[in-house]
């Protein structure tokens, strides 16, 4: 199981954007995300700030902003493979 964690805030484009994506993508895989909002957590939002979205998988940082299709598939396909 790849697992994804989405660093977000509610009104935020490039998070909307980055769900589509990951919503897209994720059927081809064996995965599962967690969406974290950082709004009105403290800790978070002064680890991350404005500087969202932004997803792990597997605990490891993948991608910030944004990425293409392609580049969470690659990224994805290449968990599935480990």
């Amino acid at each position: 199981m790849i697992a994804l964690t989405l660093y977000t805030r509610n009104d935020c484009p490039l998070c909307h954007e980055m769900e589509e994506l990951i919503a897209a993508e994720m059927p081809k895989f064996n995965a599962r995300i967690q969406r974290i909002e950082i709004d009105g957590n403290p800790d978070l939002e002064e680890r991350f700030g404005i500087e969202v979205p932004v997803l792990f998988v597997n605990d490891r940082k993948a991608f910030k902003y944004r990425c293409t299709p392609a580049e969470l598939h690659k990224r994805l396909a290449r968990e599935a493979q480990s």
